[in-house]
């Protein structure tokens, strides 16, 4: 199952922060269906992509891609109101098949994990009890029981905190306002300079192998081409 995608209801979301700083029972999302077709298929390629599912969360991936028209991935999200804040109690992340888990759930076990809690005997118990507890409670929208813990959970991601927090609280700024235009040409620029240091450390490699090569085949070794000018004088 991918990483990064739930369900909110009948709607697939796309969730691009799990939980928003300093409200951790809301997280950003998106909704891929409701994108156009470039958007929606560049986005799904990005969450696929071995990077988008080595994240921890989402944004920390789409920040440096792009979409066909050339816009930052998460600039153009936020730019286009696209973002949405949701209760994460109201998605459920589906880890394995037949399997699924609300994102409030995930993300509380996960806290405590990190925290060095006593999460890993909860965990064996989830498992154990195959997410039942046998305490009454009310039912939410999906029939499950609320505040009951889950068959499976995902394990090894981490909550917002560091570069990722930063990124959510930008990108949860009012839907109506574009991200700073400074802020855009710094990301361009930054994305631009890193290009030119893999195209010349590429070129770099190129000229390796290609020397290597003709050693192998007994051929002279290949010259880097020297800048052209004028001669240089002759002396008397």
């Amino acid at each position: 199952m991918l990483k990064h995608i739930g369900k909110q209801g009948d709607r697939k979301v796309a969730i691009i922060f799990r939980e928003v700083p300093g409200e951790d029972h809301m997280a950003l999302v998106v909704y891929p269906d409701l994108m156009k077709v470039e958007m929606h298929d560049a986005l799904m390629k990005a969450i696929e992509s071995a990077e988008g599912q080595q994240a921890n969360n989402l944004g920390e991936s789409i920040h440096s891609k792009l979409f066909p028209d050339g816009r930052q991935m998460l600039a153009a999200l936020h730019a286009e109101g696209m973002l949405k804040k949701v209760q994460t109690a109201t998605i459920t992340v589906i880890p394995a098949p037949n399997s699924h888990v609300r994102l409030d759930e995930m993300n509380r076990i996960v806290r405590e994990m990190e925290q060095g809690q006593d999460a890993i005997k909860r965990m064996a118990e989830i498992d154990a009890d195959a997410g039942y507890t046998g305490k009454a409670s009310r039912k939410d929208d999906f029939g499950r029981e609320i505040g009951a813990p889950s068959d499976t959970v995902q394990r090894g991601a981490q909550t917002v905190a560091g570069s990722d927090a930063d990124l959510a609280a930008r990108a949860q700024a009012p839907q109506n306002a574009a991200l700073d235009d400074a802020s855009i040409a710094n990301n361009m620029k930054a994305q631009a300079e890193r290009m030119a240091a893999e195209a010349k450390g590429l070129l770099a490699e190129s000229e390796r192998m290609i020397n290597e090569a003709s050693a192998m085949l007994g051929e002279p070794k290949k010259q880097t081409e020297k800048k052209r000018g004028r001669p240089a004088k002759a002396k008397a």
